[in-house]
Order: C-alpha cells, then sequence, then structure tokens
C-alpha cells in the first residue's frame, strides 16, 4: 500500500462511478490494495439494514478488508434523502482524512455523487402529504401519470426523466407545486458548481452484450444466495411492500413472486430487464458529466493506477 500523503487546500476525493455490474465494487476493493483509502458507498439503497443481497453490498468480510462508509445507514421504513447523504458523507471525509487515509466515494447513484461534490441544490424540504397525494394519482390513473403532468409544467425536465422513475417525478411536481418554479430552471441557476474537493472522476463502463450478461449472470447469483429469503425475512418483520426501500429493483420483482402474481422465472427475467433498463439509465445521466474518465477496469488497470498516483501526488 502506498504510504500516507498528505495534501494543502481541496480535500482530494476520487469517485468511482458507472452503472450497475460494471465492475465498480471489484475496482474499489483492488485499488484499496494500493493505495491508503476508505470506500464510502454511494447507492441510494445500500444505506438499508436488512436489504444485502439485492443491492450487491460488499461482503462482510470485504468490509473487514476495507473500511465501507454509509452502508447499514437506516432501517427500510426510514426516510433517506440526498441532503442527508451528503451530510454523513462529509463527516466520513474528515473522519477518513484525520485518519490519514483518503475518500474514496464509489457507487451508481448519479444524484448523491453530484450533491456531494458539486452542491446541494437549494429547494424546498419534502412534503409528505403532498407527495402521498402525487403517488395515489399515478396508483389511480396508471403509470405516466406523473410524467405526463411533468410535461405540462417542466417538458424539459420531463424529457430526462422515464415515466417509471417516480420519485424524481414526485420530486419535480413536488417542487413546482411548492414554490411555482421549474425544478430544471433552478437546477440551471444553481449550476452545481459549488464543491469543497478536488476531484478525480472515473467512470467504469463495459461493452453492452458484457454488461448486460453481467446483470444477467449477478441477477441469477443473487437468487442463488437467497434474495427470495432475504425479502421473505423483510416482510416477515413488518416492512411494507409499498416502502420505496421495498421497491428497489429485485425486491419488487420478488415480492409479487411471492404473492403469486408469476413465478420465479418470470421475476428473474423482470429483474433482469428492469437492471438493464437501470444500467442504461445511468449511462445516460453519467454521460452528461464531461469530466468523468472513462475506463475498462478489466483491461486498463496500469492507466487506473497512474491516473490515481499522479492525482494524490499531485495533492
Amino acid at each position: 500500500m502506498a504510504a500516507v500523503l498528505t495534501h494543502d487546500g481541496p480535500q482530494p476525493l476520487v469517485v468511482i462511478c458507472g452503472p450497475t455490474a460494471s465492475g465498480k465494487t471489484a475496482l474499489a476493493l483492488e485499488l484499496a490494495q494500493k493505495f491508503p483509502v476508505e470506500i464510502i458507498s454511494a447507492d441510494s439503497r445500500q444505506v438499508y439494514r436488512g436489504m444485502d443481497i439485492g443491492t450487491a453490498k460488499a461482503t462482510r468480510a470485504e468490509r473487514a478488508a476495507v473500511p465501507h462508509h454509509l452502508i447499514d445507514v437506516v432501517d427500510p421504513d426510514e426516510e433517506f434523502t440526498a441532503g442527508r447523504f451528503v451530510t454523513l458523507s462529509q463527516e466520513a471525509v474528515s473522519s477518513i482524512g484525520r485518519r490519514g487515509h483518503h475518500p474514496l466515494l464509489v457507487g451508481g447513484t448519479g444524484l448523491y455523487i453530484k450533491t456531494l461534490t458539486a452542491g446541494l441544490l437549494e429547494a424546498p424540504p419534502a412534503d409528505e402529504a403532498l407527495r402521498l397525494r402525487l403517488t395515489d394519482l399515478e396508483e389511480q390513473y396508471g403509470e405516466g401519470t406523473l410524467h405526463a403532468r411533468l410535461q405540462q409544467v417542466d417538458p424539459a425536465l420531463a424529457e430526462k426523466l422515464s415515466p417509471r422513475d417516480r420519485v424524481r417525478l414526485v420530486r419535480a411536481l413536488e417542487v413546482f407545486q411548492l414554490t411555482g418554479q421549474r425544478l430544471s430552471e433552478l437546477q440551471a441557476r444553481h449550476g452545481f458548481a459549488d464543491t469543497p474537493f478536488r476531484l478525480l472522476k472515473i467512470g467504469v463502463r463495459a461493452e453492452r452484450d458484457t454488461l448486460y450478461r453481467r446483470i444477467d449472470e449477478r441477477v441469477h447469483r443473487m437468487v442463488a444466495e437467497g434474495l427470495v429469503a432475504e425479502v421473505e425475512a423483510l416482510l416477515a418483520k413488518g416492512y411494507s411492500s409499498h416502502l420505496k426501500s421495498m421497491q428497489t429493483i429485485g425486491y419488487r420483482e420478488i415480492i409479487r413472486f411471492l404473492h403469486g402474481d408469476f413465478s420465479l422465472d418470470e421475476a428473474i427475467s423482470r429483474i433482469q430487464q428492469e437492471s438493464r433498463r437501470y444500467a442504461k439509465r445511468q449511462m445516460t445521466w453519467f454521460r452528461r458529466d464531461s469530466s468523468i474518465i472513462w475506463v475498462d477496469s478489466s483491461r486498463e488497470s496500469d492507466k487506473i493506477h497512474e491516473l490515481m498516483e499522479c492525482f494524490y501526488v499531485a495533492s
């Protein structure tokens, strides 16, 4: 492992991002063998306790070998926001620095990465009653209702969001109803240019066929490792299938299997399909960030190590 490095000025922060199943965790663990890093998870679902297999958390052995942060932070029925992620991540960065180590931000939740590295947009806090009313609209009139409404009030943002992305659709409509302002315009004015960090962003990519094969294999592996039993245990503890956490890809399909809506084979197929769609949305998000340096972690190990070495030496 490289010697502990000191720095002046902004805190150096390396980001490892990319779509699901691209190899981010494996790369981060490999880098931890050479550099004095601790990992901060930038995954909006790994924060939930008891949701281990379906969120592809690092194993206990891997977490014992390399310190991980922002994993198992809240229970599945607790609210967790980008703002809270920023607060806890900043605390983690500080504690990692005090130990003479470097923070390594690893994950595929683009919003979390953006808010930590480029500042949090000032917008109204959540209005749970309004969110419930908006969610009920979708339940009552069917998928696409919220997207159609957003197209009317904020077409620029609607063009970027999938009709299935209920969380962001609700938030955009919530902001508009509470402030009368389009979220896309608030984001444009903010610019996300205020960062306390000196950044190196590494994007992990794979050819589409390779990525899709990895996704399909990962889903089969999750089921073999006990995903069904994990979902059953969460439901047995009283966690509602309607919770945001339980609507995560993998969990919602297994819940429907357990309810008899379709077979396990069909649930697996649906998880694979939705995971591929999610990976595509992730890549659309990350491609908008021109500062990301894209690499193939399976073939460009030397390049990644050189990028890291030069970055830390310059800090």
